[in-house]
């Protein structure tokens, strides 16, 4: 284990003398009714050990057999990252014992995975596109859970007890292994948070997880190393077990690389080893010391047969993929218009997918970005909450985007429809109606308006008679005011000027 890490080095001083080398490997939860190899059904938040059979306990005899749609959800991973599909690859046993892993060994696949020999280009913030090479995606299962009773943090050092649940031992997993990422330099925090985020999207629209981190259905493991210059050998490197947000990742990765610019300045040395991720500080402190991969003795499982994927549903399945989350995006940005810089920030936004159902619903595309970027993310920020929790739909958006362009209402009323339709009182067309917040289009009450407002500041209307026409604004602004907003401003403007000419 490390002994005390002397004081961090600050963030940018580390990266302009070191050269950062990141590696991530994500876990995938697959969304399949039943295991990776017996029919023990698989569902979130199930009473412990009522999910299991003997193939999943690991009990004397029992024999697996593959989930056939998993195999399937692992090509079409394989395929979205542009990987080669293997038209052979087996199984194998990975020993090691912990109570969450019943049989004494994980069911994985070693040197025949599935995939192999893939990319991926992440998008970063400001639109740098980064290639990470993928190395593999091969199928596994997943381990049990422990949970760790008294002590600090739920682990297992201090804990009074320990409970073994195994209702996820034995789900279908995919596990992403990336080659080493060179060339991030200072942003290498932000290539692995967006390397990880596009893996989730990519999970999502395949329809193969739920994907969802704070459930843990994908998790990221984040190995990093330094070395002096992009030129040097590879680092020791230390990997960052199970973080399971996009901002974790970012700071499991600058705090490594301060931790170990911090050591190697000291003249200490890297130990490869786990460490775990604190989400309180940013921190990660020691976990165990890494096994390299003959330390886990792998051997082909002999209980399960290779499995070879024919080329013919291979290509099926390639023709079955959707649009992928990149392709998408440059498709929409070309058909909606919007600069560069106008498109990230809806992606940045998690507006994407809002937008693209209110121009569904019949809004043009500036229009609904108007709302979702504007009212409606001030909104989300007021309340602290993601954009697409709050209690409004793209529909009701389109709708009440309807109702300004007929001009049964305008943008300053639109604004107090919102206000119902959050409150919950039903559709924009529903709170028109109930608030009484149609505009005056009669121009016999605008008349009487206008009258008024002339009588009360006959200064303004020599003014205006006498060819200055900026004090119609005071004249505008005293309608609005007694029609509680609710008049037509173009209209308003057209009738004070025939009423003074």
């Amino acid at each position: 284990m490390t002994t005390t890490t002397p004081a961090l080095v600050a963030y940018d001083d580390a990266v302009r003398r070191y050269d950062p080398v990141i590696g991530i490997e994500v876990h995938v939860e697959l969304g399949t009714r039943t295991k990776m190899f017996c029919p023990a059904e698989q569902s979130f938040g199930a009473e412990p050990n009522t999910q299991t059979t003997p193939v999943s306990l690991g009990l004397p005899g029992a024999l697996p057999v593959v989930n056939g749609t998993a195999v399937e959800y692992a090509i079409r991973i394989g395929l979205a990252l542009n990987c080669q599909i293997a038209e052979s690859c087996r199984f194998a046993r990975k020993n090691y014992f912990y109570p969450d892993v019943p049989k004494n060994f994980q069911t994985s696949q070693y040197d025949e995975p599935i995939a192999f020999e893939g990319w991926l280009d992440v998008e970063l913030e400001d639109g740098t596109v980064h290639r990470v090479e993928i190395e593999r995606a091969h199928m596994e299962e997943d381990a049990g859970k422990n949970t760790h009773v008294g002590g600090s943090a739920g682990r297992i050092h201090g804990a009074e007890y320990s409970l073994v649940d195994y209702n996820r031992a034995g789900v279908p997993l995919v596990e992403i292994v990336t080659k080493p990422i060179t060339g991030a330099g200072d942003r290498a925090p932000e290539v692995a948070r967006a390397y990880v985020q596009a893996l989730r999207d990519i999970f999502r629209v395949l329809d193969v997880s739920e994907a969802r981190m704070e459930r843990g259905n994908v998790r990221a493991d984040v190995n990093l190393s330094l070395r002096a210059t992009p030129e040097s050998p590879l680092g020791t490197r230390t990997e960052t077990k199970n973080v399971n947000s996009f901002r974790s990742v970012e700071r499991a990765v600058r705090y490594e690389i301060s931790r170990q610019a911090a050591l190697l300045d000291a003249g200490e040395t890297v130990i490869q080893e786990t460490r775990h991720f604190h989400e309180e500080d940013g921190s990660t402190s020691p976990g165990r010391v890494k096994s390299d991969a003959e330390d886990y003795r792998y051997f082909p499982e002999p209980d399960l047969v290779p499995v070879a994927p024919s080329r013919e549903w291979v290509e099926e399945i390639r023709a079955t993929l959707p649009e992928l989350p990149q392709a998408r995006r440059r498709r929409l940005h070309d058909e909606w218009g919007f600069a560069d810089a106008e498109m990230r920030d809806v992606v940045n936004a998690g507006a994407l997918d809002l937008i693209e159902a209110t121009v569904a619903a019949g809004a043009t595309p500036a229009a609904a970005r108007k709302w979702w970027m504007g009212e409606l993310a001030r909104r989300a920020k007021q309340d602290e909450v993601e954009l697409a929790d709050l209690a409004i739909t793209p529909a009701q958006i389109g709708e009440l985007q309807r109702l300004v362009d007929s001009g049964r209402i305008n943008d300053k009323i639109a604004r107090q429809v919102l206000d119902g339709v959050l409150a919950g009182e039903g559709d924009p067309e529903a709170v028109v109606v109930a608030r009484g917040l149609e505009v005056v289009s009669d121009d016999g009450p605008l008349l009487e308006a206008i009258d008024a407002a002339l009588a009360a500041q006959p200064d303004i209307v020599e003014k205006v008679r006498g060819g200055n026409q900026g004090p119609v604004g005071a004249i505008i602004g005293s309608v609005m005011k007694a029609t509680r907003g609710q008049a037509d401003a173009k209209r308003v403007r057209e009738l004070v000027l025939e009423r003074i000419g």
